[in-house]
């Protein structure tokens, strides 16, 4: 039961990956921080140190703002592909870090970077189609999806895995 779950929150958070690639590394760094991942012993448990978790934090929203330009390419040419597949599966493998599922985590968080930077890009070009080109507004709601859900993931990891825990 705790691999699947495991497996579950871990493509989750990779999904999140693929709609911006910098907010799983901050989430799970402020997941380790609030006691929400259970990291303490683990390889990861550095990700909840205050200075990871500021760097990251200033990471996200540095890449919350240059998303919004108009010179930031789609997530969809290598380079920010492989930035979403780097970064679900470093988060995906801290989720399942916890609960000595690092390499599920990771394999998961990976797939779901992939599903999420698809869904991600042709939603957003539909959504943009739908509302005459305006990318902004579409785009402002996808950060929200993206903080927003990744937090919840993060923070429902402890609540539905936590009595299965094995330390």
């Amino acid at each position: 039961m705790t691999q699947a779950l495991v497996l579950l929150f871990a493509l989750l958070i990779g999904v999140v990956a693929g709609l911006r690639a910098l907010t799983p590394p901050a989430v799970v760094a402020w997941g380790a921080k609030l006691g929400w991942l259970p990291l303490t012993g683990t390889w990861a448990e550095w990700v909840g140190h205050p200075i990871t978790v500021t760097v990251l934090t200033i990471l996200l929203v540095v890449e919350l703002v240059t998303d919004q330009l108009p010179s930031t390419p789609p997530r969809t040419v290598p380079p920010q592909f492989v930035a979403r597949l780097v970064t679900g599966a470093f988060a995906g493998a801290v989720v399942g870090a916890g609960w000595h599922h690092t390499f599920i985590g990771m394999g998961a968080g990976m797939i779901g970077a992939v599903l999420g930077t698809m869904a991600g890009f042709h939603a957003r070009r539909i959504l943009v189609q739908r509302t005459g080109g305006r990318d902004l507004p579409v785009a402002l709601a996808e950060d929200v999806l993206a903080v927003g859900g990744g937090f919840v993931v993060v923070a429902s990891v402890l609540t539905a895995i936590g009595p299965y825990v094995l330390h």
